[in-house]
């Protein structure tokens, strides 16, 4: 056969490479979700200011006990309408308080995340460690927060060990149970293989927990800033929750409302922050995907 008679038929595979994705319904449907999704929060915190002004005004409510939203924007635009390194604004406290909640956060979920991982791995580690962890888990952090102020002082210490009491016991469950969720066929391949303890734990058993590594930072995280919040309560010189307690003082609700609103407002941020790297991390999980 001569080189010109030659009929030269294209790879399907080069030829579905080549040609130019259309974009499919269900991508429609999740830009669509996530539209719809943010329009009717829009719409529910319009909603909400609403029927809060509303109530106010007609319920007689006193400003002591629920001001108007109105008032909570003035008290919250005084504190952000200055300088960053104005003591009476609320720039220098809340970066003490996220700093804080940073540090007990990294401590709190790493220490998590090494027991989670050896108890996961050992049975005799898991029967040791285990029924502690619970019991810690049960104490009213409320209860014991007083002591480990006593323990670490007013400084930044005692913030730091709440913080990461708190963001402990999230990542010591989630990492465990997702190590312990791997596929036996999983393990028993790599063990045909002849790989090492570490390498299918580096290979196959973290990324399967990932997943779950990442729900509970996503506990973590919040419950971190919490335990800030609460050892700023019970003596601290800047932070959010000291900010929380000067304005109860004075009985300036509608300062201690736009606190609240700053913190709930971070909370979300954070929370935004680490489903954002869960999805760039985890790309192969059903959260990463969603």
């Amino acid at each position: 056969m001569s080189r010109a008679q030659t009929t030269i038929v294209a790879d399907p595979v080069t030829i579905e490479r080549a040609a130019p994705k259309p974009k499919t319904a269900a991508g429609k449907h999740k830009d669509a979700r996530g539209v719809n999704g943010t329009a009717i929060t829009l719409v529910g915190l319009v909603l909400l200011f609403i029927g809060w002004s509303l109530a106010v005004k007609y319920l007689d409510i006193p400003s002591y006990i629920l001001p108007t939203p109105l008032a909570v924007w003035k008290a919250l635009w005084s504190g952000i309408a200055v300088s960053p390194t104005s003591p009476l604004g609320y720039y220098l406290p809340l970066w003490g308080t996220l700093k804080n909640a940073a540090l007990g956060l990294a401590i709190g979920s790493g220490l998590g995340l090494v027991l989670g991982s050896l108890m996961a791995e050992s049975r005799l580690i898991e029967k040791l460690i285990m029924p502690y962890a619970f019991a810690l888990q049960s104490l009213p952090k409320v209860a014991i927060a007083p002591l480990i102020v006593i323990w670490f002082g007013f400084g930044d210490g005692s913030k730091i060990a709440i913080s990461s009491l708190l963001a402990f016991f999230p990542m010591l469950i989630n990492s465990f149970t997702g190590l312990r969720a791997v596929e036996p066929e999983r393990i028993d391949l790599m063990r045909s293989l002849s790989a090492s303890r570490f390498e299918t734990y580096r290979i196959v058993k973290l990324p399967n927990a990932a997943p779950y590594i990442f729900a509970g930072l996503d506990m973590a995280v919040v419950y971190a800033l919490l335990g800030t919040i609460v050892a700023e309560f019970l003596g601290a010189q800047q932070g959010m929750g000291v900010v929380i307690t000067q304005a109860q003082a004075v009985t300036d609700v509608a300062g201690v409302f736009a606190a609240l609103v700053i913190l709930g407002a971070m909370g979300i941020l954070l929370h935004s922050i680490v489903r954002g790297l869960e999805t760039k991390i985890v790309h192969w999980g059903d959260r990463g995907r969603k």
